[in-house]
């Protein structure tokens, strides 16, 4: 295969699966987009500069760009991948004992979404002291309708950026269990702007070797909520 045609196909999934029109990822990448639509069409010899440029208009690293981890190219964020209501796909617990605050998140976030959790987690977060609270994040269901692996769209990753400065203050160490690579790189960079980016952990793998990851970052030997999933 022309490697322009394969470095084009990649843009346009990490895009689509990052709920981004070929307009926002020109804008982000401060690209035009004809010339977006020239890369995934494979007809551009694209320069290193701009191959980084739309790398972190995707949220991800230069490297990743040539991963052989794939996606389909399917466009996320559509109406269908929001049938079931938010309320039925998140779920939380605390447990005082451990200081853990675990929640779950099945499916895709809104802006909307993220706005509940704030209101909800927020209050929890603060009734501890500072830098007492763990939190456990479970986003290995994070898929669209058709079964793939998303990433936070630019406009959930804005308000998840807000969301983790509030969390600062009663923090002490985050681990997030994540649905692909593509979402650790998205993560980083989400929390290197929230500035919890040194109390986070994204991990990806194995189920069962994510989980016990999970548990010894924490300090802790399970959780009612998070586990690892049956086989």
């Amino acid at each position: 295969m022309d490697i322009r045609h394969d470095f084009g196909q990649r843009c346009k999934e990490l895009r689509a699966r990052s709920g981004m029109s070929q307009e926002i990822l020109a804008y982000r990448s401060g690209l035009d987009r004809s010339y977006i639509s020239g890369v995934e069409r494979g007809e551009r010899n694209i320069s290193i500069l701009n191959i980084q440029k739309i790398a972190a208009a995707l949220k991800v690293s230069v490297e990743y760009m040539f991963s052989g981890e794939r996606f389909s190219a399917t466009t996320a964020y559509q109406q269908r991948d929001f049938t079931e209501p938010f309320l039925k796909r998140f779920q939380y617990h605390v447990d005082p004992e451990t200081r853990v605050l675990a929640f779950s998140v099945k499916g895709l976030l809104t802006p909307q979404d993220v706005d509940y959790m704030d209101r909800t987690l927020i209050g929890i977060c603060n009734s501890f002291g500072k830098g007492e609270m763990n939190l456990l994040v479970d986003h290995r269901d994070m898929l669209a309708a058709d079964g793939e692996p998303v990433v936070y769209s630019p406009e959930v990753a804005e308000k998840a950026v807000a969301f983790q400065q509030k969390l600062l203050r009663s923090t002490k160490k985050v681990a997030v269990l994540c649905n692909s690579e593509f979402m650790v790189h998205n993560l980083r960079h989400v929390t290197m702007e929230s500035g919890i980016y040194e109390h986070s952990n994204p991990l990806f793998g194995k189920d069962k070797d994510m989980v016990q990851q999970a548990y010894e970052l924490l300090g802790i030997n399970g959780n009612e909520l998070i586990k690892e999933k049956k086989q």
